[in-house]
C-alpha cells in the first residue's frame, strides 16, 4: 500500500499488527537513537532493558497518534523520552531496598553505619541529578512547542521583588482555575483578558509575564517532580 507520508501511514496502520510490527522494524534504529539520548550511553537489542521500554512506548505512540500532535517522529520521541523516565523513576523507588553486599569489604566486614549511609546519599543525589536532568530535556522539548526557550525564560524571569511578586500572583491565579489551566494548554495560549479583569494588571505587564508563567504552569501542572522540588516561582 502507498502512503505519501510516514504520519498517514501510522493513522492507517494503527489497529493492524503486522503493519505495525514492519514499521518498528524499520524504525529499530530510530527508536535506539531515541533510548541512547535519554540514558547517554550505547544501547543494543536483546541486552538493554531500556531498548524493551522505548519498543513499547513507540507502540503506544503509533496507537495514539494523530496529525493534530505533529509529526509522528517527534510525537514518538516524546512517549519514548516519557516512558524511559516514569521507568528510571520505579526504579530509583525500588532501590531502596538495595545492596548492603555491595558495602561489604575484602575481608568480609561490614563497613560503617556512616560509610553506608554516606555512599546511598551521593549514590541516590546522583539519581536525583541524573533525572532532574532528563525532566529539563524533556522540558526543553515541550516549551519548543510553544515557541519558548531556556533563553525566553532568562530574558523574562523576574529580577525585582515586586515583579517576582506580580508574577506570583499571575501564575497563583492560574493554578487556582483548573479551566484556565485547560484553556491554556488546549489554545497554547495565556489568558491574557481574564488575567486582567479579575487581577487588575495591565495587559502590557501581563504580556511582558506571558512565556515565564506558561513555563511555569506547564511545570507545576506537569510531570516534573524533581525539576518543582528544585525550582522556587517567587
Amino acid at each position: 500500500m502507498h502512503y505519501t507520508s510516514l504520519d498517514e501511514r501510522v493513522e492507517k496502520i494503527r489497529d493492524c499488527e503486522e503493519e505495525i510490527n514492519n514499521l518498528i522494524e524499520e524504525y529499530k534504529p530510530f527508536i535506539a537513537s531515541c533510548t541512547e539520548k535519554v540514558t547517554g550511553k550505547y544501547v543494543r537489542y536483546g541486552e538493554d532493558d531500556e531498548l524493551s521500554i522505548a519498543l513499547i512506548a513507540f507502540v503506544e505512540a503509533i496507537k495514539a497518534y494523530d496529525s493534530s500532535k505533529g509529526s509522528f517522529l517527534s510525537f514518538a520521541q516524546n512517549v519514548i523520552r516519557r516512558r524511559l523516565i516514569d521507568y528510571f523513576r520505579k526504579e530509583n523507588r525500588n532501590s531502596n531496598v538495595t545492596y548492603l553486599n555491595d558495602y561489604i569489604n575484602d575481608e568480609g566486614e561490614q563497613e560503617t553505619d556512616l560509610s553506608i549511609s554516606q555512599t546511598i546519599n551521593e549514590y541516590s543525589s546522583s539519581l536525583i541529578n541524573e533525572y532532574r536532568r532528563l525532566e529539563i530535556e524533556e522540558l526543553k522539548v515541550e516549551l519548543s512547542e510553544w515557541d519558548i526557550s531556556f533563553v525566553d525564560l532568562a530574558k523574562t524571569s523576574p529580577k525585582r521583588k515586586r515583579t517576582k511578586k506580580l508574577y506570583k500572583e499571575i501564575l497563583q491565579f492560574v493554578l487556582s482555575r483548573p479551566d484556565l489551566v485547560e484553556q491554556l494548554r488546549k489554545k497554547k495560549q495565556l489568558p491574557v483578558s481574564e488575567i486582567e479583569k479579575y487581577l487588575k494588571i495591565p495587559k502590557k505587564n501581563v504580556e511582558r509575564a506571558r512565556k515565564y508563567i506558561i513555563a511555569a504552569v506547564i511545570i507545576m501542572t506537569g510531570d516534573y517532580q524533581y525539576i518543582k522540588e528544585y525550582i522556587s516561582w517567587g
